[in-house]
């Protein structure tokens, strides 16, 4: 066999299932279903990432299952060097769930019966290669990874060809946080008082026990009406019965928060746990289907459905085309299960329904929900419950078939826009047909917002449902979003963001040369990224692609201090520094350049924050700023030369302290 190699490198990672003590071995055998398991081994047959039963969580991107092979080669040392998955250059990646603590983790790859493997492997986008002069069959790897919380990632680089054999994975410190909360994170239970527990961290000799149904009490430890706190030597805890903290029990509806410290034997040394949460289910009904707010519904067979509200023995159904009737209404349909066919529906119609929960004490009123049947008003943009819209955003929408005009409503409170008229603040104004839109001017930073479109027919107007929208808590300068391939209409990245075409000491081309000019796969946020590749050889040492800016230009607007933006490489690109420029017109551009010479190479979406002072120092007007270029080259310090793919994505400036890692 080949040389060991030993790497240090720090992987972060995300979330976890499995709880792992110092010193404890994992060991996952790469193999067929149904092939002998080794000794000591946990099985990997090629499923999708999920529990497999066995304590951990861990398995594929996507079903590798057709790709296992098991092959009976004398040749292989033992059972763990004759079974193999083939990543085959898929984009698959294989994951587990690992709690906080630091790894010693050994991966064979290889194949007895072939010697057609290029081990080359990525753990986190950390490029590791074996001896590319080793003559051997297998590879063997050997890393020390400290995992801060959650979730290891292998992939395969491009171009490679990996058969994972086996990965044997040991913690090596102690694992100091409280871990595996019951009830787990996030969960709903269904009573009012709840037995919790934990595992301890492996140093704590007590906890500190913090609960309560404010998040930020819990989180900030405060010892207040709001958050219960005792410090305890057991890891099991209970509320909501009587002789214990909550002894009326819990309210139905609520999301309670805990939160444990661990402290350890010299009383000083503390810490402090994650927050976590369970939810109680209201009384009233939840969860409808079709969901508040759907669009062209039905109209024939519809079936109405919802989570029955806790301790809901009997359900009352309303549903009709006015708000208010079905509000207020008394005597709907009594069903005994959480389903409802109402027979066929009208087309172009807004309804409402409502269900009402009895409990055998007594009756708990439900919500009015809301859907649409086909032409019906709908399709609004920003989609309904949007988050992270612009300020500076135009209303859009799908008009009824039968419609002759539209009257908006636009306002901050929900009711007052559900019941308001022509008469009320929240109008403004009649929109003709062929004009589906309304610009409401620019919109206050970080607000939610609600609107109504009203359908006016020869007989009058009818309500249309509320829609919600919440602004930004940023301003936008590029998301990627709006570019087309319609190059004719002036739609392409390209035309926007000005590459190297035609300009001799430019290598950089934005976007692909055959639609779709964006990338779709590889994105950050929603559904494209710009693409910038980089030539820097034959004498071309810069690559650069620039936005003339029309919005934002006044980068000091809402207080914001920090540029942001996502970039993502490949292992293989050259070493050229990257970087981004701001100039004023006319202007000598500031450049900062990436700390990490090495950031071209990022396996993994890449979150760069770039102080706004930065810009400002080197003499730049930030309240007019006319451009930004992203480069990689000498402009960004003394480049290696080579060529390259990047990927940028969600370039935004954020208030400071307030960039967030979305």
């Amino acid at each position: 066999m080949c040389r060991k190699s030993i790497y240090l490198t720090v992987l972060v990672v995300l979330g976890w299932a499995g709880m792992v003590t110092a010193g404890e071995l994992i060991k996952i055998n790469f193999q067929q279903a149904g092939a002998p398991v080794p000794e000591g081994y946990l099985p990997d047959t090629g499923l999708e990432y999920g529990e497999r039963g066995n304590g951990y969580t861990y398995g594929w991107s996507q079903d590798m299952s057709g790709e296992t092979r098991d092959r009976n080669n004398a040749a292989a040392p033992d059972q763990r060097y004759d079974t193999l998955i083939h990543f085959r250059d898929f984009g698959a990646i294989w994951e587990i769930e690992l709690p906080p603590s630091t790894y010693r983790i050994f991966i064979v790859c290889g194949d007895p019966s072939y010697d057609d493997s290029n081990n080359q492997i990525v753990l986190e986008g950390e490029l590791v290669s074996d001896d590319p002069d080793g003559p051997d069959t297998y590879d063997e790897f050997e890393f020390v990874i400290p995992v801060t919380d959650g979730r290891l990632t292998w992939s395969e680089p491009a171009g490679s060809y990996v058969k994972p054999c086996f990965i044997e994975i040991e913690s090596s410190e102690p694992v100091v946080k409280a871990t595996k909360p019951n009830p787990p994170n996030g969960s709903m239970y269904f009573d009012t008082w709840v037995y919790m527990s934990w595992i301890a961290g492996e140093t704590a000799v007590s906890h500190d026990v913090y609960f309560g149904d404010h998040l930020e009490a819990v989180s900030d430890g405060d010892n207040t009406s709001e958050v219960f706190r005792v410090n305890q030597v057991s890891t099991e805890f209970v509320v909501g019965f009587p002789g214990f903290p909550f002894p009326e029990g819990l309210v139905p509806g609520t999301t309670y928060y805990w939160r444990i410290d661990e402290i350890e034997a010299d009383g000083t040394t503390i810490h402090k746990g994650d927050v976590w949460s369970f939810s109680l289910p209201p009384k009233t009904a939840y969860e409808p289907d079709p969901p508040d707010g759907a669009e062209f519904v039905g109209p024939d067979d519809v079936t109405l459905s919802w989570t029955p509200g806790y301790g809901a023995k009997l359900h009352t159904v309303y549903l009709g085309d006015d708000y208010d009737e079905v509000s207020n209404a008394t005597g709907g349909m009594m069903v005994g299960v959480a389903t409802y066919k109402p027979g066929p529906l009208e087309l172009e119609k807004v309804y409402y329904w409502r269900v009402d929960e009895f409990d055998a004490f007594e009756t708990h009123k439900g919500n009015v929900w809301t859907f649409t049947t086909p032409g019906a008003v709908g399709n609004a943009q920003p989609a309904n419950g949007a988050a992270g819209v612009a300020m500076t955003t135009t209303l859009s929408w799908t008009p009824a078939t039968n419609a002759a005009s539209h009257d908006v409503y636009l306002g901050l409170d929900k009711e007052a826009v559900r019941i308001a008229d022509s008469s009320s603040p929240e109008y403004k104004g009649s929109v003709a047909l062929g004009s589906e839109s309304y610009d409401p001017g620019k919109l206050t930073w970080h607000t939610t917002y609600f609107w109504r479109v009203d359908e006016v027919y020869n007989t009058g107007p009818v309500k249309g449902p509320i829609w919600s929208f919440t602004t930004a808590d940023f301003l936008l300068v590029d998301d990627f979003e709006n570019y087309t391939d319609d190059d004719a209409a002036g739609e392409a990245i390209w035309q926007t963001w000005i590459d190297g075409f035609g300009v001799a000491d430019n290598g950089a081309q934005v976007g692909y040369l055959v639609p779709p000019y964006c990338e779709q796969t590889i994105v950050h946020g929603d559904a494209q990224s710009m693409p910038l590749i980089y030539i820097n050889e034959a004498g071309v040492t810069n690559s650069e692609a620039t936005l003339t800016l029309t919005a934002p230009r006044d980068w000091t607007e809402e207080g914001v201090g920090e540029l942001s933006l996502w970039f993502r490489g490949y292992f293989d690109n050259a070493a050229d520094p990257l970087y981004v420029a701001v100039s004023n017109t006319a202007g000598t551009p500031a450049v900062v350049a990436h700390e990490n010479a090495d950031a071209a190479q990022a396996g993994n979406w890449t979150q760069w924050v770039v102080p706004l002072q930065a810009f400002a120092d080197q003499g730049i007007n930030m309240t007019n700023v006319d451009k930004i270029a992203i480069g990689l080259g000498s402009k960004g310090g003394a480049g290696v030369g080579g060529t390259g793919t990047m990927f940028i994505d969600d370039i935004r400036l954020y208030r400071p302290a307030e960039t967030v890692a979305q």
